[in-house]
C-alpha cells in the first residue's frame, strides 16, 4: 500500500477485510477518534503509519481478531487491555454483569467471586459500579492474571483481589455472597472452535469436555460450600445449555432459579440462589 489519504487506505484496506474493521484499525494507527477520520478524509498518512496499517490489514485478512492487534477491547463502560492470552470480552457477557449488578446493593459490603477472570472484564466492572464490595477473581493462567493486573491497575480499581489457580482450589474455605463465572462451555468437537475469531483464541479458556459442561458441572457441584446462606450462583453458558444448568441447580438444592435471555433472546446465563435447610 502506497501512502495516500485516509479516504484512500480506508478503500483500499476494505477490498480485504471489513470496514468497521478497517476504521479501527487505522484508529489505532493514528491513535484518534472515530470522528477524526470523519472530519479528516484528506490527511495524507507518513510512510510508517502506512506500513503499519497495510500490516494490521493484512493479518485481520488472515483472520487475526481485531482486538488482539490493537490490544483493547470496550466491555459494558470500561475499555480493557486484551492480549492472545485471554478471551475477547463479547458484549453478550455484559449480561452476567447486569444481573450481578443487580444483587448487590449499592453501599453494602458484598463479596463476589469471578472465576475463571481472564482480562478481569467481568470482575474489575463489578469492583467499579460496586466500590464497598470486595472482589475476588481468579484464574488458571498466570499470563491471564498478568492481563487483569494491568487491568486493574489502569482502571485504579482497588477492591479486587486476583489469584492464580484452579476454580475454587485457592480459596480455602472462604465464603461468598455472590459467585459468577463465564466458563468454558464450547465442546472440545465443535466445529465452531475451528472458525473466526474462535481460532485465535485460548482454546483452555473455551473448551471443556463432557459437550461443554464438564467445568459448569464442577462449578455448581463446589460453588455450596463457598456461598454464604442465601448467597447467588450465576454462570453464562452456551445457547443449548440453559435446561441443563437449570436442572444441575436443581440437583445442588438451589432455589430461584432461572434463566436469563441475552440481546438476541438466547438464553445466556442461568443462576441460583442457594438456601440452607436450618
Amino acid at each position: 500500500m502506497q501512502p495516500g489519504t485516509i479516504t484512500q487506505a480506508l478503500t483500499s484496506a476494505c477490498r480485504g477485510i471489513d470496514r468497521v474493521d478497517a476504521r479501527l484499525l487505522l484508529q489505532h494507527v493514528l491513535d484518534v477518534e472515530h470522528a477524526f477520520l470523519l472530519t479528516h478524509p484528506d490527511k495524507v498518512l507518513t510512510s510508517q503509519q502506512t506500513d503499519e496499517f497495510s500490516r494490521l490489514v493484512k493479518r485481520r485478512s488472515e483472520g487475526m481478531p481485531v482486538a488482539y492487534l490493537i490490544g483493547r477491547r470496550d466491555f459494558y463502560d470500561l475499555t480493557f487491555k486484551v492480549t492472545e492470552a485471554v478471551l475477547i470480552p463479547r458484549p453478550e457477557t455484559e449480561l452476567l454483569v447486569e444481573l450481578a449488578l443487580k444483587l448487590i446493593p449499592d453501599n453494602q459490603f458484598c463479596k463476589v467471586l469471578d472465576l475463571g477472570t481472564g482480562s478481569g472484564a467481568i470482575a474489575i466492572t463489578i469492583a467499579k459500579h460496586r466500590p464497598q464490595s470486595q472482589i475476588t477473581a481468579i484464574d488458571l493462567s498466570s499470563e491471564a492474571i498478568s492481563v487483569s493486573r494491568w487491568n486493574t491497575a489502569n482502571l485504579e480499581v482497588n477492591n479486587i483481589s486476583l489469584r492464580t489457580g484452579s476454580w475454587f482450589d485457592e480459596l480455602s474455605g472462604e465464603k461468598f455472597d455472590l459467585i459468577v463465572s463465564n466458563p468454558p462451555y464450547v465442546a472440545e468437537n465443535d466445529p465452531h472452535l475451528q472458525q473466526g475469531d474462535l481460532r485465535f483464541e485460548p482454546q483452555m479458556a473455551l473448551s471443556t469436555g463432557n459437550n461443554g459442561l464438564a467445568c459448569i458441572r464442577h462449578i455448581i457441584a463446589t460453588a455450596p460450600d463457598y456461598l454464604v446462606n442465601n448467597g447467588w450462583l450465576l454462570l453464562e453458558h452456551g445457547y443449548d445449555q440453559a435446561a441443563a444448568c437449570r436442572r444441575l441447580l436443581g440437583d445442588r438444592d438451589f432455589s430461584n432459579i432461572c434463566s436469563y435471555p441475552d440481546l438476541a433472546g438466547i438464553m445466556r446465563v442461568s443462576g441460583g440462589q442457594l438456601n440452607f435447610i436450618m
